[in-house]
């Protein structure tokens, strides 16, 4: 492992090298190529002179061990214990470091949430997960917009799609996908009876036209009069846009915005990022079973996440995670269940890395 990092740390050394060459500061293009990939290695060799450094404080403090006075000979193994553990962090830093990245985790996302069993408490419990992602975006610096929502009459959300846009978006928000699913007494339950909800959520990986190319002949774009809540230009305009990938079946409709121009806008960004996970699923397995793995039917039994209301509890079940801070998550600390998913994601890797 360390004579490969060595070869990085050498190959770094060697950009930062090229970035103060004349030559290339004025070839914008190269510039910015040898930029991007220094700060790419940048975490690594980072890493890699602490490890180094500490390694060298180590022995520093090894030798005091054989100095006559007590004292300093107690400090040096104190100091040897901490920075062992420094060590021991560094280096596994460094481990997952060099696991290779999925190349979608700097790209924007689509988040799409859907309303599955359950009826309208689902539609409602879909409105409560959109808010819940809507301020961890907010408290990441990330950008939200709405490309398109299906709502019902009292606050609910039978489906929505929104573009986040931010710093590695999808290697924070990609194990979201799945089934979620709700316990609580739904406001209109007079007994009191515990209900049960599901609602899917799938996470993609916004597509680039650089990175799926649809040919124009394979599209059949529909045009009508949009409907639903809050459109008071319905029956004015034929400005909803319905378009269809005729190779693959994909249908996608966008009826938000007044001009037909831009619901086009928006259903081709929906598409080009639905062809791509498409494509992604292929290269793994059959799209069809793929796709059921990440978000399932909707139904109870199929879930990765469950939100207990009465008893204020989360449980995700992908990594036995018990929290009682319902209300605290809802609010958007999604950090407390996306930090133990990476970490437990991450080591399972390094133990596929390592063979085990």
């Amino acid at each position: 492992m360390f004579a490969k990092i060595e070869e990085i740390e050498a190959h770094y050394t060697e950009l930062e090298a090229d970035l103060g060459r004349p030559e290339v500061i004025r070839d914008q293009k190269t510039y910015q190529t040898y930029a991007k990939e220094r700060s790419a290695l940048a975490p690594i060799v980072k890493s890699f002179r602490e490890f180094k450094s500490l390694q060298g404080e180590i022995q520093d403090n090894r030798l005091l061990l054989e100095d006559p006075d007590a004292d300093i000979r107690h400090l040096a193994r104190e100091e040897i214990d901490a920075l062992g553990t420094r060590l021991s962090h560094v280096e596994r830093e460094l481990k997952i470091l060099l696991i290779p990245k999925n190349p979608n985790d700097d790209k924007n996302i689509l988040l799409e949430i859907r309303a599955g069993t359950g009826g309208e408490e689902a539609a409602l419990f879909a409105a409560d997960l959109f808010r819940m992602y809507s301020r961890y975006a907010e408290l990441k610096g990330w950008k939200t917009e709405i490309l398109s929502q299906h709502l019902t009459g009292i606050g609910g959300i039978k489906e929505i799609i929104v573009l986040v846009e931010g710093e590695r978006v999808y290697s924070r928000l990609k194990y979201e996908s799945g089934v979620h699913r709700v316990q609580r007494v739904p406001e209109t339950e007079t007994q009191g009876r515990i209900h049960t909800s599901a609602v899917t959520v799938a996470i993609l990986p916004e597509a680039e036209e650089i990175d799926v190319e649809i040919d124009p002949e394979d599209l059949r774009i529909d045009v009508y009069r949009s409907s639903g809540p809050g459109g008071q230009h319905v029956n004015k305009t034929s400005s909803a846009v319905r378009i269809t990938h005729l190779p693959s079946g994909l249908v996608v409709t966008c009826q938000d915005e007044k001009s037909q121009h831009k619901n086009k806008a928006k259903a081709m960004k929906v598409l080009r990022s639905r062809l791509l996970d498409m494509e992604t699923s292929e290269q793994q397995s059959k799209i069809s079973e793929e796709r059921r793995i990440m978000v399932g039917s909707g139904d109870r039994s199929e879930r990765i996440r469950t939100y207990n209301f009465p008893q204020a509890r989360v449980t995700d079940h992908r990594i036995g995670l018990t929290l009682y801070k319902l209300e605290t998550l809802l609010q958007g600390e999604l950090d407390l269940v996306v930090e133990p998913l990476i970490t437990h994601f991450q080591t399972e890797l390094l133990k596929k890395a390592n063979g085990n």
